[in-house]
């Protein structure tokens, strides 16, 4: 597992080799707030959350443990003071109908924003309401990022009906709505209004109205068609969709890795589940090993509950993790999709007015005795002045079109520009985490292994100190001859 989160550098989204680069590359390179964000008189520090603790005591690593805690709850602290907006997810409940069977959540809201009736709301949405606020979200607000909603089965293991499923699903609905409500834009959606706030009756009547399944399907074709077609794609967000990709492989490596140990870890755990029953049956046929010999299965018992703990934690509170920022990528490459399509479409219509303006030059110069008006009986130049009126209504609406496109080209690269950043911010934050609670999890497997090792250790010891003596044959030997000689003395 220590292999696992070495790693240091895999999110930095550059090769430690590429150590120099040219001053054009460098106009353009896609700088990773994760890294370009700190300062460098702080590379000290940084080296302080090495894994490799082989040089350093005890204190050192739990002092940098509880600085990075400290640094996190107080940003959460200055967070809080700015918020006017709190949502938080609990109490799952199961449904049973005639047709189906599903789990709610409920939704408790607080808040100061005038445009609430109240300041505070409870409902209760399933998971397939979440898909639905998605939906509307990415549809409303094309270029900017919308959190993903965890996969539908992730926990393929697991019942749906599970606490431990229930407990994994409900903390990923938490960060999705968390997510939503701090963004500046998507949390003053009205269909999150709706979301948050309205009966189950019309919640079910606002669901209702929308655009078809046809016109989304239309809309991800002409994205995914603008993607290959990009010709003249801005430098910074070429740079950006090669880091994204190149992050989304790394976790990709991460995650096999983790599943390759988490099998191998749950195959151990069986071993030690047949290991143990054997030191007991073995006891109750040995009288003068039953001490040690229970001793061992009830460390070999210990050890494997230690382990089974750390693997089911592992799976949702590091597996999980990891599959939701994959599924982040997948969400950026969405939007950078729909980018290009509007710089397309912008290019296009460049390429069309100055086509039209072409046109207009020659009509200028044109003779149109011979044209096809000209045969029907019109004045040549009658025909001549009706193209060129024409071809200026063409380019009149052309350049306004044109206009229209550069701005919301505008809008849409500063739009998807702050959420990569807020997003470079959150993923800073949620991978340190992660991955120190990865390392603390794998310390406190340990430490429970090795005092239940220590306990059978001890119990073994103190059996053999306070065991009676046994004879030894050469004893045996000894007092015989003993005895002989006390025997042949009396006589």
């Amino acid at each position: 597992m220590l292999k696992m989160a070495s790693s240091e550098d895999i999110f930095s989204g550059k090769e430690d080799d590429n150590t120099s680069s040219d001053a054009s590359n460098e106009q353009h390179k896609f700088k990773d707030p994760l890294i370009s964000g700190l300062d460098p008189s702080d590379d000290g520090e940084m080296e302080s959350l090495s894994l490799d603790a082989s040089g350093k005591s005890d204190l050192s690593v739990s002092r940098s443990s509880s600085l990075i805690a400290n640094l996190s709850r107080y940003d959460d602290e200055l967070d809080d003071e700015t918020r006017d907006l709190f949502v938080v997810v609990d109490d799952p409940e199961k449904h049973t109908s005639t047709m189906e069977a599903y789990v709610t959540f409920r939704i408790n809201m607080k808040t100061t924003r005038s445009e609430f009736d109240d300041s505070e709301y409870s409902v209760r949405r399933r998971y397939n309401d979440f898909l639905w606020l998605r939906q509307r979200l990415e549809e409303g607000y094309p270029t900017h990022l919308v959190p993903p909603l965890p996969e539908k089965h992730s926990l393929r293991r697991l019942d749906r009906f599970s606490q431990e499923f229930l407990r994994v699903r409900q903390s990923a609905l938490q960060k999705f709505l968390t997510r939503i409500a701090d963004h500046p834009v998507l949390s003053f959606d009205t269909n999150l209004h709706v979301f948050l706030t309205a009966k189950a009756w019309e919640f079910q009547a606002h669901k209702k109205q929308g655009s078809g399944i046809l016109s989304r399907v239309s809309d991800s074709i002409h994205n995914i068609s603008a993607a290959y077609m990009m010709k003249n794609r801005s430098p910074e967000f070429t740079m950006m969709h090669e880091y994204v990709q190149s992050f989304a492989d790394k976790l990709g490596v991460l995650d096999r890795i983790s599943q390759r140990v988490s099998k191998e870890q749950g195959e151990y755990l069986l071993e030690m589940k047949d290991w143990g029953p054997i030191y007991t049956l073995w006891a109750n046929s040995e009288d003068n090993l039953t001490t040690s010999l229970l001793a061992m299965s009830k460390a070999v018992d210990a050890s494997g509950d230690a382990l089974k703990d750390t693997i089911e934690q592992t799976e949702a509170n590091f597996s999980q993790p990891l599959k939701e920022y994959t599924l982040y990528c997948d969400a950026i490459r969405a939007v950078l999709r729909r980018r290009d399509a509007i710089q397309m479409e912008y290019d296009m219509t460049i390429e069309e007015l100055s086509k039209k303006k072409d046109d207009r030059e020659q009509v200028k110069i044109s003779d149109q005795t011979y044209s096809i008006g000209a045969f029907l009986g019109k004045d040549p130049e009658d025909v001549k002045q009706q193209k060129q009126d024409k071809l200026e209504q063409q380019i009149g609406d052309l350049t306004k079109q044109m206009e229209s496109l550069n701005d919301k080209t505008a809008c849409a690269d500063a739009d998807l520009r702050v959420d990569m950043e807020r997003w470079h911010k959150n993923k800073q934050r949620d991978l340190k985490e992660l991955f120190i609670n990865l390392a603390d999890r794998q310390i406190a497997y340990y430490e429970r292994s090795l005092s239940c090792w220590e306990e059978a250790i001890c119990a073994i010891q103190e059996k053999n100190l306070f065991a009676p003596r046994e004879k030894s044959n050469t004893d045996t030997c000894e007092e015989i001859e003993k005895n002989e000689e006390n025997k042949e003395e009396t006589d």
